[in-house]
Parts: C-alpha cells; structure tokens; sequence
C-alpha cells in the first residue's frame, strides 16, 4: 500500500505544479495557438478548438503514463 500512497503524492505534486504554471500565466502566448488549432472569430461568433495542443498534451500525458507503469 506504500507504492499507491508514493505514486498519489506524486501525481498530486504535478497537478500542483502545472496549476501553478497555468495560474502564473506561463504559456498564454502560445497555448492553443499554434498551427493547427481552429478559431473562427465572427461578429457575434467566436469558435475555438485547440486540435494540436490537445494532441501535444495527449502525447505528454501517455508519456508519463507509460513512465510510470515501468
């Protein structure tokens, strides 16, 4: 039961750090628009769909996932 308390307080220090991250501003430039991410900005309208930032972040997290199953 050790291992599972180890991994949680890890994980929960990475969601603590990229709250942080996030919270701080870091990335607001760039995240979400990046070549490949839809927007669509009318007079009344406005559309946003990150697809590439959604697949970098996919990629990122299966990353780790398969890190720590090892």
């Amino acid at each position: 039961m050790s291992e599972l308390g180890k991994y949680l307080v890890i994980v929960g220090l990475i969601v603590a750090a990229v709250g942080a991250l996030i919270w701080s501003g870091f990335g607001r430039g760039w995240f979400g628009q990046l070549p490949g991410d839809i927007n669509i900005e009318r007079e009344n309208f406005r559309f946003h769909f990150p697809v590439v930032t959604c697949l970098i972040i996919s990629a990122l997290v299966t990353l780790l996932a398969w890190l720590f199953r090892k």
